[in-house]
């Protein structure tokens, strides 16, 4: 019948659209509608290797479009709010500092940024003291400087996680949020650092 030949020729352009998309979301939600017009097609149409194909792809294709899902809504919840990083303590062992104990100098090459579990740290050069749940060492970390730009001293005993590249970009991948919530550190650091001690920050924006 002509009507069951047009669910194939829907089917086909759906899957045209998909191959023509650029970005996932929209490929996959196009990729969906291809698979359910497929399989109408195929079952009306006695066309069996092709149902088959589109009764397995659907499921896979309803299962990454949920993913996607899921990773925006992160994503978007980090931009909204402050973020709990506790569950840091359970992947990363903790390294204990004593008091007046440096973490790290004004120009060292960087190793690891450090998220505060306890204690207060000292940025000796700017006079900055940041506390537990709170992130350091991230913009040197992340420059083309490769050079601390303040010292950090402890400020009394101090717990830190240190975490270095590639457990970085483990936990990036893995939880977007995560990932968010640094960008976003590093860019209001970088900025506030520029305008209220640019001699401090010169080293980190030099170009070649």
């Amino acid at each position: 019948m002509i009507w069951i030949e047009l669910l194939g020729w829907i089917a086909a352009g759906f899957t045209i659209t998909a191959y023509s998309m650029r970005t996932m979301l929209p490929l996959r939600v196009a990729a969906i509608f291809a698979n359910v017009f497929f399989i109408a097609y195929g079952g009306l149409a006695g066309i069996y290797p092709n149902l088959a194909l589109h009764l397995l792809l659907l499921p896979f294709n309803i299962f990454r479009l949920v993913e996607i899902l899921r990773v925006t809504r992160r994503i978007r919840a980090a931009r909204k709010a402050d973020i709990d990083f506790d569950w840091l303590t359970q992947l990363i062992s903790p390294r204990r500092f004593a008091d007046k104990e440096i973490l790290f100098r004004k120009g060292d090459r960087p190793d690891n940024l450090y998220y505060v579990v306890s204690g207060t740290i000292r940025l000796s050069e700017a006079d900055i003291i940041l506390g537990a749940g709170e992130f350091l060492g991230e913009i040197a970390f992340f420059t083309d400087a490769k050079e601390r730009t303040l010292t950090a001293v402890c400020d009394g005993p101090c717990e830190v996680l240190p975490i270095d590249e590639s457990t970085f970009m483990r936990l990036y991948y893995q939880n977007p949020a995560f990932g968010m919530y640094i960008v976003r550190l590093i860019s209001r650091r970088l900025l506030q650092g520029m305008r209220e001690m640019p001699q401090v920050y010169v080293p980190v924006v030099k170009t070649v």
